[in-house]
């Protein structure tokens, strides 16, 4: 009796020893979750608050080195992954916006970028994080009793924050649990093969396909007390290397379907990180004591940090060693990836609209902003061609135009689709109004290639009837036609520029055109009266005129709808 009372009481201890491993797994998973769930609130609701910045930074990457890695540090540094901002790069590359230099320096910024996580959650080894969590609190009443939407998205900005320290808190809990138990010290402590670590980095990242999460997951494991690998050998330094290659699957996978340098700008980054890997490796293994003679000597008792330090310290060192041969990295892709035989291509047009870009708001909008002023160029040079041809008397000009006609509601199909499937993300307000704008303007651009279409019409029909106007009255067709593309430019000025002062210049041009049609109508009324026009000429003549006075006003609504 006395045996099996002893027997029931191991038994119950062993269920619950068990049940603690159980929640302490469950308090991780939770703690995990909160954190990279903070993180991202945090990170959108920046982007938010950043969103112009964004835009123009990825814009002016320009030729210089230094520049392309300011703005892939900074823009990682903002959106928390250099997966993502190295997929946006893909998309750029992919478009033509970006050149495989550029798109090398922005990479290398990037893996710089994505540290910042790692820093952060190391902030677990010090004492105030659990005021911080305060900022949960703060920040989600801020949302709710404030009407200012820029004071809404700083306090999701700041409830973001709290949730990243929760969760660290929740991390730390856990791993304090674990810290205490013999068998998972040993188990960890055991694993003192440094390929196997590099390795295991590689497939875990790989999976969860972020960095960041493994780092972090690490990091907090080490500020607990638990040991991964020998510190001797440097051991936890492998899975932290491993973790910076296995990044680069989601890269890869983006890169899929996509051209020829898309493909190379994810190979680069690859080899950014497998480089780097191979070099920092080789050097651990003649150094190493590094770890204890270098991170633990310089930053005692801060395990937490000395990771940290040393995951920044991998991505800056690369970095300057591999930035002055940007060019060796984009022959050694163009060599590896070789161009394909053109075949069925996508249209040039929609390629602007690249579906990797949604999951950053901020610059799927600037691409839809982008492809309506592109679907305004092809619509203008359906109305200039149909103008040309009915001046020259060229019926076959409806060819061109039809072609051109297409073009522009193909792309005002996808512009759309696209807009739809942005709009479901978490927008700024700013973004807000610019789908708003860009909806309202493509319904006007393509009223443009409509009337490019009447005119064609216009063109048969007076060599159909064997009508011809006088030079003048050309002339003052082309003078009007002129003030069009005035119109035209201003217009872009506005809604592609941003540009909002030229609103006066669009309404002033569009002013002008209203009373050269009215003046043009009354002059073919007197040479009518006079017997200088055949009467057979007046419906071509005047709906001629009226349908330019339209797509002038077309042009004006397209740019008023961009300083609403």
């Amino acid at each position: 009796m006395h045996l099996n009372a002893m027997d029931t009481q191991i038994a119950a201890s062993a269920v619950m020893g068990a049940m603690d491993y159980l929640l302490a797994v469950v308090a991780l998973l939770a703690g995990l979750g909160a954190f990279l769930f903070g993180f991202k609130v945090l990170s959108d609701n920046i982007e938010k608050l950043a969103t112009n910045r964004l835009r123009g930074w990825f814009d002016k990457t320009g030729k210089s080195r230094l520049a392309g890695v300011g703005i892939g540090l900074a823009v990682t540094a903002i959106i928390q992954s250099s997966s993502a901002t190295t997929v946006m790069v893909v998309g750029f590359v992919n478009v033509g916006l970006m050149s495989l230099f550029q798109a090398t320096t922005v990479i290398m910024g990037a893996n710089i970028g994505t540290t910042i996580t790692a820093h952060i959650a190391s902030f677990v080894s010090f004492p105030f994080i659990e005021f911080v969590t305060m900022f949960v609190c703060v920040g989600i009443f801020m949302n709710m009793l404030s009407k200012s939407e820029k004071v809404k998205t700083i306090g999701m900005m700041l409830a973001g924050l709290g949730l990243v320290f929760l969760g660290l808190e929740y991390m730390s809990m856990a791993m304090s649990d674990f810290s205490t138990q013999p068998v998972v010290q040993d188990f960890l402590a055991g694993v003192d093969n440094r390929f196997v670590l590099l390795l295991a980095g590689i497939v875990i990242t790989a999976i969860v396909q972020s960095s960041s999460a493994v780092t972090s997951l690490v990091i907090t494991m080490a500020a607990s007390g638990l040991v991964i690998g020998n510190p001797a050998n440097s051991g936890v330094l492998f899975l932290i290397l491993g973790s910076n290659i296995g990044t680069c699957i989601t890269a890869i996978l983006s890169s899929i379907g996509a051209n020829t340098n898309a493909k190379r700008a994810s190979l680069i980054h690859l080899m950014f990180n497998v480089f780097g890997a191979v070099i920092f490796t080789i050097f651990l293994l003649c150094w190493p004591g590094f770890m204890n003679d270098v991170l633990v000597r310089f930053i005692p008792d801060l395990p937490a940090t000395q990771i940290a330090v040393f995951h920044t310290l991998f991505n800056v060192v690369c970095t300057c060693i591999f930035l002055p041969f940007t060019k060796v990295f984009v022959k050694i892709s163009m060599k590896l990836i070789h161009e394909k035989k053109k075949g069925a291509q996508p249209a040039g047009d929609a390629l602007l609209l690249d579906e990797r870009f949604i999951k950053t708001p901020a610059i799927a909008v600037n691409q839809a902003n982008k492809a309506s002023t592109r679907m305004t160029e092809i619509a203008m040079e359906s109305l200039r061609t149909a103008f040309n041809g009915f001046v020259a008397g060229d019926e076959t000009a409806k060819e061109k135009v039809d072609e051109l006609n297409f073009r522009v509601a193909d792309l005002e199909k996808r512009i759309v689709s696209y807009l739809i499937q942005i709009s479901a993300s978490d927008l700024s307000y700013s973004d807000e109004k610019l789908i708003s704008a860009i909806h309202h303007a493509t319904s006007d651009i393509i009223r443009i290639s409509e009337l490019a279409d009447n005119i064609t019409k216009y063109t048969r029909n007076s060599k159909r009837d064997g009508i011809e106007f006088s030079s003048g009255v050309i002339k003052s067709l082309q003078d009007m036609y002129a003030k069009i593309e005035e119109l035209y430019q201003y217009t872009l000025k506005v809604f592609d520029e941003k540009d909002i002062t030229a609103i006066k210049a669009v309404d002033k041009v569009e002013d002008s055109i209203d009373a050269a049609r009215k003046e043009m109508v009354a002059d073919h009324i007197r040479r009518l009266n006079e017997g200088k026009c055949k009467p057979q000429s007046s419906g071509i003549f005047i709906n001629l005129v009226g349908n330019l006075e339209r797509a002038a006003d077309h042009l004006t609504y397209v740019a008023h709808a961009f300083d609403a």
